[in-house]
């Protein structure tokens, strides 16, 4: 079996996440907080799709289904629910960055607030 076939873990770390965005490889980096959330404090690259939006939104996901995903949030809790719901709707490459922006500020970028 190729590597491409086989699953990916359900969570990554956010050393993970930035070596993707270091090397240039293309994923879907969804952020699934809320809008005031996201003007508050945010991670360049990532899209905002609030968990309150994601199924009036799921047409606009169904162009990524084959693409690799990585969704976000404060700490975790609402992307893994988010990842999950994205697994049971066919998408195979969806991963939850695992302590959310909180960790990303604290290990990867200390400018990223805290909240």
């Amino acid at each position: 079996m190729s590597a491409e076939n086989q699953e990916l873990p359900i969570e990554v770390d956010v050393h993970h996440v930035k070596a993707l965005q270091d090397a240039g490889e293309q994923f879907l980096f969804i952020d699934c907080r809320e809008k005031d959330e996201y003007e508050t404090a945010r991670i360049a690259g990532a899209t905002l799709i609030p968990m309150s939006e994601m199924q009036d939104r799921s047409e606009e996901l169904a162009q990524h289904r084959d693409e690799h995903i990585i969704v976000h949030c404060h700490h975790g809790g609402r992307s893994m629910r988010v990842t999950q719901w994205l697994k049971g709707q066919d998408f195979a490459k969806v991963q939850n960055m695992a302590g959310g922006i909180d960790a990303w500020s604290q290990e990867i970028d200390d400018s990223v607030p805290r909240y």
